[in-house]
């Protein structure tokens, strides 16, 4: 359900605006919109820690 929401969002984004940064994992760095789409798309485990804390911080 969260990745669906993701997506929707993602794709309502203007181009200009996916290389913003999001979110910042302490043992990643700093996650833009298209790092997020790439691992939440490819249903890594990185992808599932990012959706996990864009849905805690209310952006999905």
């Amino acid at each position: 359900m969260s990745r669906e929401k993701f997506l929707k969002v993602y794709a309502n984004i203007p181009i200009n605006l996916r290389k913003d940064i999001i979110l910042v994992l302490e043992e990643k760095g700093p996650i833009t919109w298209d790092v997020a789409y790439v691992e939440i798309k490819n249903n890594t485990t990185l992808g599932k820690t990012i959706l996990k804390k864009l849905e805690a911080l209310g952006l999905i």
